[in-house]
């Protein structure tokens, strides 16, 4: 495995990329048919579309939709992907880079991949097409658009998380250290009963990890959990609530997988009677405009989107001058901002 610091290039560009012809050798049809597929899937039989989509799977061939087919055109465009918008934790990242790339001549194609690797994989093979200068993703991934994203062209950006072995460039944080970090904060301030409610996302699983093994660390008691969708939201809040009044022992300090699971807590607390923090502590993650706002403030992990953007965008530039990335994982940290809810 390549160390970050290693001057090297971080996409490798196979020997010879796959072709039209390729795909209709494949397929055994006429490289004419491949195209007409290309371009409009419904005017080729329903079977023929089958082999040809089996082919164009099993070449790893990228159709090239630039305006006028040139390949060595640069399309001035980046690809950002991220799994929703609605109570998003990635709002502010991602406004940052789109007003740093549009300030710069650059287009910017926004995609919602949901919670789907299938949805992921349609969204780069479309970037890719396209030729995108760069794709930003902070959506799921599997072994199948890893293998895409690795092959392509364009530069491959993982933000908000750092995995081991990159695809490309990440720009992001450890979230398990994010957790451990919360702990030792609950610890200091004498908390002794954590509940943690978890998005079903694997960064959040990583959160709440590493929470779980410093607070053990430490010599805290028992922690109890409960899971709910991405993205975690303040609606979620009000069955969050009732299930942890239904608890064997009520917690002194709940921690939210993000600020808005954390203000409908707030809200539902206030509602039944309780007065927060003294009777039950909330902690958000994400340190979004409400946290601020709101009354009680709202504990939480800020991380530095602004910075990310900026780490993405040098990266993005340096690779669109053919210039060696210096490394492949950029740790822009976090913040635990301590406020009036824990």
């Amino acid at each position: 495995m390549k160390r970050p610091g290693d001057n090297l290039r971080l996409v490798a560009e196979p020997a010879r990329n796959p072709t039209l012809d390729d795909v209709a050798a494949h397929a055994g049809v006429s490289a004419a048919t491949v195209s007409r597929f290309i371009n409009n899937p419904k005017v080729v039989a329903a079977s023929t579309a089958e082999r040809i989509r089996a082919a164009i799977a099993a070449t790893g061939y990228i159709p090239n939709l630039l305006a006028g087919g040139l390949a060595s055109s640069r399309s001035r465009m980046v690809a950002v992907l991220i799994p929703h918008l609605t109570d998003s934790i990635f709002n502010d990242t991602i406004e940052a880079m789109v007003e740093e790339l549009a300030a710069a001549g650059t287009n910017v194609m926004l995609g919602l991949t949901g919670v789907s690797p299938a949805r992921t994989e349609e969204l780069i093979r479309d970037a890719l097409s396209r030729r995108a200068d760069a794709i930003i993703s902070s959506g799921p991934l599997n072994e199948t658009t890893c293998d895409l994203a690795q092959r392509g062209p364009s530069l491959f950006i993982q933000i908000w998380e750092l995995p081991e072995d990159p695809i490309g460039l990440a720009v992001g944080f450890s979230h398990r250290a994010a957790g451990r970090d919360v702990a030792r904060f609950l610890v200091s301030r004498g908390y002794t009963r954590p509940h943690l409610v978890t998005a079903d996302g694997s960064r959040a699983r990583m959160r709440s990890d590493g929470f779980i093994e410093e607070w053990r660390a430490l010599g805290g008691g028992s922690v109890t959990e409960a899971t709910v969708d991405i993205p975690s939201r303040f609606g979620h809040a009000r069955r969050v609530f009732a299930d942890l009044r239904r608890l064997d022992e009520m917690p002194d300090v709940v921690v939210c997988g993000s600020d808005y699971l954390a203000q409908g807590l707030i809200v539902e607390a206030q509602a039944a009677g309780l007065r927060v923090p003294d009777n039950l502590a909330v902690v958000g993650f994400g340190n979004s405009s409400i946290a601020g706002e709101m009354r009680p403030t709202i504990t939480t992990v800020e991380i530095d989107g602004a910075r990310i953007a900026r780490e993405a965008i040098a990266a993005i530039r340096r690779h669109g001058r053919g210039e060696a990335l210096p490394e492949r994982a950029i740790d822009v940290g976090f913040r635990l901002i301590a406020r009036e809810s824990a």
